[in-house]
């Protein structure tokens, strides 16, 4: 009995001991961080990067949209905030974190100059919130977000570029050309050439409005066909 007694003595003492052990383990992990913390900051996140998101599918200018870029935008600024949180309060884990990072290549080639800057947004974003600044953060997206606004409405409100590629019958190029002068204040011819079975000329043209150009010209006698695309040169280019 007393060899028993002894046995369940010790077991409670090391039960007793891990359970100490544990709850140590989980308050140094907590010391500096909390899950009330981190949960709100990742829910800031959250917020920040879908605003960073909605703000580069708004302000888009090219031909191609890609949703796949606005989530990673969110979950940029989403991974950012934890890792900051993280380094903040440890000196040597963030030096590791940066030589870390020193030696990553990215082999992703990113086609718009503008997309790096929304990347560098949502990583300010989660640095940000990491670091507490949540009053900042709000600012800084809020602003950001107003400036890019404004500035993409201002550059609507020029004329857009477009490429008018035509295929046509050499004895239509001055019905063409008549109709290009009537419909379109700014035009500039980027090509001509011309076959034993006719001709294709591409003009750039800077168009006010929505007005059917295509239909226009295929409308005059002698053109085969007309196609209409977006052009991303700058005006005057």
């Amino acid at each position: 009995m007393f060899s028993v007694a002894m046995a369940d003595t010790i077991n409670a003492k090391s039960i007793l001991q891990n359970n100490a052990s544990l709850s140590d383990y989980f308050a140094q992990q907590f010391e500096h961080l909390t899950p009330f913390n981190v949960l709100v900051a990742l829910l800031l996140g959250l917020v920040m990067g879908l605003l960073v998101a909605f703000t580069y599918k708004k302000c888009y200018r090219g031909v191609l949209y890609s949703p796949n870029f606005s989530l990673t935008l969110v979950m940029l600024t989403l991974i950012t905030t934890p890792v900051v949180m993280c380094i903040k309060s440890d000196i040597s884990l963030s030096m590791g974190m940066v030589g870390a990072l020193s030696i990553v290549r990215f082999r992703t080639a990113v086609k718009e100059p503008l997309d790096t800057a929304y990347m560098f947004w949502a990583l300010t974003m989660g640095i940000l919130l990491g670091a507490g600044l949540y009053v900042v953060a709000l600012a800084v997206a809020l602003g950001i977000a107003v400036i890019l606004f404004v500035l993409t409405f201002v550059h609507f409100t020029n004329p857009n570029n477009y490429l008018l590629v035509v295929h046509y019958d050499e004895a239509a190029e001055l019905d063409i050309q008549e109709m290009l002068r009537r419909l379109v204040k700014h035009r500039r011819l980027r090509s001509k050439t011309v076959t034993r079975t006719g001709s294709e000329m591409t003009v750039e043209v800077r168009l006010d409005n929505r007005q059917d150009l295509v239909a226009a010209i295929l409308g005059i006698e002698g053109v085969y066909d007309a196609t209409l695309v977006a052009c991303q040169t700058e005006a005057g280019a």
